[in-house]
């Protein structure tokens, strides 16, 4: 009788197909991370709730799994990294030089509805620099986005970093008589302003005093002029040559309240989908953490993999890359075929001396067709297969790519042939 039971809504198994998709998308984001010159750090999945209700903002506090736990503490399962993150700088920081550049690849939880390219359990990619004020580490956060869609297989034209700087909307509040305390309200209605309908917009916007139509129009006129600080981020990544990758666009403030600064979201080009990822200027958030006791400037970027995996999926060329990557993926080096049934013992013999030689080796675990033993060989993608036969210790080594094969006399070392066949590429061998 089949198992009636599924996964939570919102949650997903990952079977080895699906894992590889996953694998694939960390060793990527580790790749370019590397290359920026961040290190790896790990944060814990459970976090006090009063880290996360601190300065949340936005609707992520409505969005948390929480729960008491057995010694009676209100807990979260972290619903990002970044809250985390400042608890462990601000603990650890005087250990590091400055600045601080550091990433992470974690699950994260969010109580939201899920549908396409959101769910409640996701791998999230995060690399943040701490230590820093100046507009260069923003660039550099910028740059790194840019990369690792480039990494992924996306060319110019297929997305874009849309820029903004909530300094420049601190100070349209401020001409349009928005207060402070205002301000963390005002920009969740921005942050949804082409989402929403342009009557719910209205409705939201009235306790500001303030139309629709000049909200728009500061949107709609902002340049790269509009502040001194995504200017400077403009000139920064000019110089790298990836300026063509990004665009000032002023509707972008994101959605909790904890940032400060330049902020930027990337899309795909078409907008088919919710930003693929984003991060911005988080000056104060240590300050806060610490009840003042540490002032720790930072930046942050995060990458979730709902929404990538999406786009992957739909774009030509990064699916094309990730598809030669995965017929790449073998799980073992060689396999082992047992032609005839009474040489069994040699032939796991075989397969454990290669393991303890370090190579990737697998066979049948119990009697089996030689085709299908071949057919299995060919689906953990294993370049090699040694046929273990009558002839024994006399072996039969297949290229299952150029679908050639060689004998292997007594003599001869198994294990050192097939280390000088892997450096090889494939091509004929001995027929």
């Amino acid at each position: 009788m089949g198992s009636n039971f599924q996964p939570l809504p919102g949650f997903r198994d990952f079977a080895p197909r699906q894992r590889q998709l996953s694998r694939y998308l960390f060793e990527a984001w580790t790749r370019v991370a590397r290359r920026y010159g961040f290190s790896e750090y790990e944060a814990p999945l459970l976090e006090s709730a009063e880290l996360y209700l601190k300065k949340s903002g936005g609707e992520l506090s409505e969005q948390l799994f929480r729960f008491e736990d057995k010694g009676g503490r209100d807990v979260v399962l972290r619903p990002e990294l970044t809250a985390s993150l400042a608890r462990i700088t601000a603990a650890q920081q005087r250990d590091y030089p400055k600045p601080l550049k550091w990433f992470e690849i974690g699950r994260c939880f969010r109580y939201e509805k899920p549908q396409r390219g959101r769910s409640r359990e996701f791998y999230q990619f995060n690399a943040d620099i701490l230590g820093e004020s100046s507009p260069s580490a923003d660039a550099e956060l910028i740059a790194l986005s840019i990369d690792v869609m480039r990494e992924l297989g996306f060319s110019e034209g297929e997305f874009c970093v849309r820029l903004s700087d909530r300094e420049a909307w601190l100070e349209f509040c401020r001409g349009n008589g928005i207060s402070d305390t205002q301000l963390d309200a005002f920009l969740q209605v921005v942050d949804k302003i082409e989402r929403d309908p342009e009557e719910k917009l209205r409705e939201r916007l009235k306790p500001f005093s303030v139309e629709l139509e000049t909200v728009l129009s500061f949107i709609q006129d902002a340049d790269g002029e509009c502040s001194a600080n995504l200017s400077a981020v403009l000139s920064d990544l000019a110089i790298r040559g990836l300026d063509r990758f990004a665009a000032i666009d002023l509707s972008i403030v994101r959605g909790l309240a904890y940032y400060t600064g330049v902020v930027f979201e990337v899309f795909d080009a078409g907008k088919t989908l919710r930003s693929v990822a984003g991060g911005g200027r988080y000056d104060s958030l240590v300050s806060i953490v610490t009840d003042d006791s540490i002032d720790l400037p930072a930046t942050g970027y995060a990458m979730g993999d709902c929404v990538i995996m999406e786009l992957l999926n739909e774009t030509a060329g990064p699916l094309a890359q990730y598809q030669a990557w995965l017929q790449r993926q073998s799980t073992c080096d060689a396999y082992v075929v047992i032609a005839d049934e009474s040489k069994r013992a040699e032939a796991v013999k075989l397969v454990n001396t290669l393991r303890e030689s370090g190579l990737g080796a697998d066979y049948p675990l119990a009697p089996l067709r030689i085709n299908k033993q071949f057919k299995a060989a060919d689906q953990t993608l294993a370049r090699f297969a040694f046929v273990v036969g009558s002839e024994f210790p006399a072996l039969t080594l297949r290229n299952l790519n150029s679908r050639t094969e060689e004998s292997i006399s007594p003599d001869s070392d198994p294990i050192e042939l097939l280390r000088t066949r892997l450096d090889q590429p494939d091509g004929p061998l001995i027929a």
